[in-house]
Parts: structure tokens; C-alpha cells; sequence
């Protein structure tokens, strides 16, 4: 591992908040003014919500909804933000496949900005439970858009990933699926809707890095799936920056986006670096090599082949033009629609492979 990839991992450990003795200067971000915008957050509790809630409380807004189906997560997002300026924040406890809350949601606050980031997002969890995938990550998402649509939300930004390029699982698919939506919809609807694809933000819950640092602590060898597995990561702050950094954008010429993440960092170069972090000696803890997960790649990319980059005035920020007109194709939902829970694993995913 040279240098530079060992500085570039400890600066992503320090932003990650699990490592406080791995010190690095945090670039302070300038606050955004929204105070003409009435703003919902889905998903708020994870990482990327209450991240963008975090960094929306440092600027201005009209109000700001903070919804999450999970109770306990949603309540400590609550108790995070309790000495701050919560005086127009308002915690919303829904699912968003409850269309009858959700339409409620929407007649009684008329948001105006939507940040999408509720998901279902492990991939092995979703390679054996895909009827969920489906329900929540789809069906739910469709819901939402087209609700956002109906109430004349101005923006409704969607957080992807880079496993909706050339996805091979149920995970990815179910993104891929959700991002042909939005092209279509953004021919026929007021509202603008716009994508963010990026790969792993370092330390989110239940991601690779508290994986690791629980090995470590517990003395476990730590487990890594390839010598040569490789991800894209992101700190969480840069992250919610840039996405938000798309919100204050006037109508751009293309709807997707992806963020400069460097070159993909090796995973078993990240547990090593972790390993001398702890313990100062790389030969303290073992790393054991297993095999790939089910639906789980080697290598992540970003772009599909018909897919380039084109830089925006924005640092880190780019702009992904397709060379594809998949904007004017409208999805039929009939055969997600049709999908049961005691489908199997296989003709649920032959039925998404349909799709992409």
C-alpha cells in the first residue's frame, strides 16, 4: 500500500467519528440557505439522512421533516438534535409503502424538497429477502415520486449507488429500476427529479469498517471476501455536502450525478490500515480471506458503457450524460406489482433482470 492510498483511508477513517485517534483537519463546510423550502428527509435515522439533517440545521429553511420507519433510530436522531434549533423540525415515524400517511404527510406540510435515502441496502440480506427489495426499495420508491409529483414538490433528489451500474443483485437492481423511473418521470412531471450514485460511505451503520472494528476489539481475525475485492468510498460529510450542493442547483443539463471517490481502495488494504491504526503492527491481528458474498461484485463501477462524465462548477461534483435515450421508455409495474411474498429468490430476480 503506497502512501498516498494509506493518507487517503486514515483521512475517510476520521470522517467516519468511529476513530477519534486517527486525527485529520475536517474541512469546515459553508452553510446552505433553503428558507424558502420545506424540506422531507426519508430514511432520516441512517447515515445519510441524519447527516443531511445535521448539515441542514447549520443553514436556513422553512421546515424540515424528518421521517424514518424505525423507532429507536428516529428517537436518537431526536435526542441528537434536542440542543440545536429544532423549533421547525418535525419527526415523522412512517413507512413510506403507507400511501394513505404518506398522501396525509404530503396535504398537510406541501414539502417542496424531498432527499430520498430510505432503502433497504445490504446486498446478502436482500439476495435472500428480495420480495422486500421489491416492496420497499421500488414500489415504495414509485409511491413517493409520484406522490412528490402530484403535490408539486420542486426537487425530489434520489440517493443511488454504484450497484445500480451493471447491477448483479437483487440490491442494485432494485436502484437501477428506481433511476429509469426517474428519467421517465422527469419527461412528464413539474417536479425535477435528480439522481446521486456514489459507492460506500465509510463507517455506516452495518458497512465494512464497524464490521472490521469490531473484530479487531472483539481479538477476532478480521474476515475479508477477495485479496482483491475493491469499493469506492466516500466520508459521509462530503457526501451530504455534494448532495445538497445538488439541491441548489438550477435545472442541469443531465439528472444524474456521481462524486470524485479517488481510485477504489482495496478492502484488505483498508483492514491492514485499520490493524496498524489499532495496534501500531500490522502482524497483531490476522486477516482471513473467505469468499464473495451472494450477489456481491468484485469490483464496483460508476459508469455504464454508454454513460461519460461531464464536470459541473462544483468541486467533485460530476454530471452523468447517457448516450441512451431511456428517458422516453415508461416502466410497466404489473409484473413488480404482481410479485408475492412466498415468491422465490429466482423468479423474483428473473423478474427485475426483465427490467434492467
Amino acid at each position: 500500500m503506497n502512501k498516498s492510498t494509506a493518507n487517503f483511508i486514515d483521512e475517510l477513517l476520521s470522517d467516519s467519528g468511529l476513530f477519534p485517534f486517527i486525527k485529520t483537519l475536517k474541512k469546515d463546510f459553508p452553510p446552505f440557505d433553503f428558507s424558502k423550502e420545506t424540506i422531507l428527509i426519508t430514511g432520516a435515522a441512517g447515515t445519510i439522512g441524519s447527516e443531511l439533517a445535521k448539515q441542514l440545521i447549520k443553514g436556513k429553511y422553512k421546515q424540515l421533516i424528518l421521517l424514518d420507519v424505525a423507532e429507536s433510530p428516529l428517537y436518537n436522531l431526536f435526542k441528537d438534535l434536542e440542543f440545536d434549533n429544532t423549533e421547525n423540525i418535525i419527526f415523522k415515524l412512517l413507512d413510506i409503502t403507507d400511501e394513505a400517511s404518506l398522501t396525509h404527510l404530503f396535504q398537510s406540510y406541501k414539502p417542496s424538497l424531498v432527499f430520498h435515502t430510505a432503502a433497504y441496502k445490504h446486498v446478502p440480506l436482500m439476495e435472500e429477502n428480495p420480495y422486500k427489495a421489491v416492496v420497499n426499495n421500488i414500489l415504495g420508491t414509485k409511491l413517493l415520486a409520484d406522490i412528490s409529483s402530484e403535490y408539486q414538490v420542486k426537487k425530489f433528489v434520489f440517493i443511488s449507488t454504484d450497484k445500480a451500474v451493471n447491477p448483479i443483485n437483487i440490491m442494485g437492481m432494485s436502484k437501477r429500476i428506481s433511476e429509469k423511473y426517474f428519467n421517465y418521470l422527469n419527461t412528464v412531471s413539474n417536479t425535477y427529479f435528480l439522481i446521486t450514485r456514489f459507492g460506500n460511505i465509510m463507517g455506516s451503520n452495518g458497512s465494512v469498517v464497524p464490521l472490521l472494528k469490531k473484530q479487531i476489539e472483539s481479538g477476532k481475525a478480521l474476515t475479508v471476501t477477495s485479496e482483491d475485492i475493491s469499493r469506492y468510498f466516500i466520508s459521509k460529510r462530503k457526501a451530504c455536502f455534494l448532495i445538497l450542493k445538488i439541491a441548489k442547483l438550477e435545472k442541469p443539463e443531465h439528472n444524474t450525478f456521481t462524486f470524485n471517490m479517488g481510485n477504489p481502495i482495496k478492502i484488505k488494504d483498508l483492514a491492514e490500515r485499520l490493524i496498524l491504526n489499532y495496534n501500531g503492527i500490522s502482524e497483531s491481528s490476522e486477516i482471513k480471506i473467505t469468499e464473495l458474498r451472494p450477489g456481491e461484485k468484485l469490483h464496483e463501477e460508476i459508469l455504464l458503457n454508454t454513460e461519460r462524465l461531464i464536470s459541473t462548477e462544483v468541486e467533485d461534483l460530476f454530471m452523468v450524460k447517457s448516450e441512451e435515450n431511456d428517458a422516453a421508455k415508461k416502466l410497466d409495474f404489473n409484473k413488480l406489482f404482481s410479485i408475492k411474498p412466498n415468491d422465490s429468490v429466482n423468479s423474483i430476480k428473473l423478474i427485475l433482470q426483465s427490467y434492467i
